[in-house]
């Protein structure tokens, strides 16, 4: 014997699946990060790694979290990156110096050929 009776459809919940959709919103926002990373390469001083010519022309570098001299004059992030072509360059840090404000520094020195950058400790 069959069952001779209509199937009977009933209206999909849609209460369940927009809780799911939150849900892996929610997961994935929370999960994925946001700030970009960047790698900057650093070499250790050596001894007698240094440049040895005494006609280059050195540039001494403070960093802090609001001041930023270059041989003793205060200046900018862009204003450094105009003046410093060729050298070497020495980079005081201050107690209060961020890591990114370095990273930001440091990057525009990269971004130079025939520059030599020593971070002072």
């Amino acid at each position: 014997m069959r069952n001779h009776a209509r199937f009977v459809r009933r209206p999909l919940a849609l209460t369940p699946l927009i809780d799911v959709i939150f849900l892996l919103l929610l997961f994935f926002m929370l999960t994925s990060t946001f700030s970009t990373f960047g790698e900057i390469e650093l070499s250790n001083a050596r001894k007698g790694s240094g440049t040895a010519a005494a006609d280059v022309e050195r540039y001494f570098v403070q960093l802090g979290a609001e001041r930023l001299t270059l041989n003793g004059q205060p200046t900018t992030l862009e204003d450094i990156a105009a003046t410093i072509e060729t050298g070497q360059v020495l980079v005081s840090l201050d107690a209060d110096t961020t890591a990114q404000r370095l990273v930001d520094l440091l990057r525009l020195m990269r971004a130079r050929d025939g520059l030599d950058v020593l971070v002072l400790e």
